[in-house]
């Protein structure tokens, strides 16, 4: 049994299309900020766009991999297929009301787990749901978002996943990662890291299709989640119980604003485990954060190249 599992949620990643579609979409509508403007670490001629709080606290941020020409997603099973943010409970018909005066098309409101969902998609298809939660984590807000303060969102706090089976994913997830069990049927379960509220709190849900066909990654899903550590003792003891698994996790990967390890849980969907260090600060000023484009030390010989491959970004985004 894991003595020390995950700490909540500290960032996920998906695939969009138009770059600036996203960043006028994450910031222009939703409000959140842009705290790094880089580029994919294994394809660099792709950007690497992260969203958060005015400072990047790991766990507040949704991070995209916009590929103009990439297909659509091919939904299936081992995919994520919806991603909750949380907001303060009261602030959901402000969010109803926003969203709709920007032709987002929204799903009404629904009482779940005692918490109010507000579910939407954004431009690429990708199923969002802001979740009403009371929330202890670590949060920063943006002062010029144009989200009031009181309404912003305060990060990743859910997902669904939709596999075969249960099976050796809901023991990968209790054992290792430090989940506990919530509720269940017959098809879906739910799983979570503290209780709402708490500073860590995130759940997982698990959605089982036994008879769908494999889903493929595309426009509009999520690529992966990752959970937060504390630092890189931490990383290594969960990257040996997952190694212990079986798992065949990635040796540990220096990502500059924080090392990491990956892995397939046994459904097929991809976890990273991500330390809370050193930060999105390390390389740029809090003030300027997301405003150009910032590389790690071992791509900065090519910026050149990478940004001759770039689409330019506004940002911030026009406002109407």
């Amino acid at each position: 049994m894991a003595t020390v599992g995950v700490l909540g949620f500290h960032h996920a990643t998906a695939f969009a299309g138009d770059a600036q579609r996203n960043v006028d979409f994450y910031v222009g509508v939703l409000g959140m900020r842009m705290v790094k403007r880089s580029v994919n670490q294994d394809a660099p001629d792709v950007y690497h766009l992260f969203y958060a709080d005015a400072v990047g606290s790991p766990g507040t941020d949704i991070t995209f991999f916009p590929w103009p020409y990439i297909a659509p997603v091919q939904v299936g099973a081992a995919l994520i297929t919806e991603t909750a943010l949380c907001v303060p409970p009261e602030s959901l018909p402000y969010w109803r009301e926003r969203l709709q005066n920007a032709s987002v098309s929204t799903e009404p409101v629904a009482e779940e787990q005692d918490v109010p969902v507000l579910r939407f998609r954004d431009p690429d298809g990708l199923r969002l749901a802001l979740v009403g939660v009371d929330d202890a984590r670590p949060f920063t807000t943006w002062r010029n978002s144009p989200v009031p303060p009181e309404y912003q969102i305060r990060g990743l706090c859910g997902a669904q996943l939709t596999l075969h089976t249960f099976g050796a994913t809901e023991r990968m997830l209790t054992e290792v990662l430090g989940f506990v069990s919530d509720t269940h049927s017959d098809t879906v379960r739910r799983y979570r890291i503290g209780q709402p509220g708490d500073r860590g709190y995130g759940y997982l849900e698990i959605a089982v299709a036994p008879d769908a066909p494999r889903g493929r990654w595309g426009k509009g899903c999520m690529h992966h989640l990752a959970w937060r550590v504390r630092d890189e003792q931490h990383l290594n003891e969960l990257r040996e119980q997952i190694a212990q698994m079986g798992l065949q996790p990635t040796p540990i990967i220096d990502r500059f604003w924080f090392r990491s390890v990956y892995f397939r849980e046994p459904g097929g969907v991809i976890f990273e485990l991500a330390t809370d260090g050193p930060g999105f600060g390390v390389d740029e000023s809090i003030d300027s954060l997301g405003e150009t484009l910032v590389l790690p030390p071992w791509l900065e010989s090519r910026r050149a190249e990478i940004e001759s491959k770039l689409p330019p970004i506004a940002y911030p985004p026009r406002r109407d």
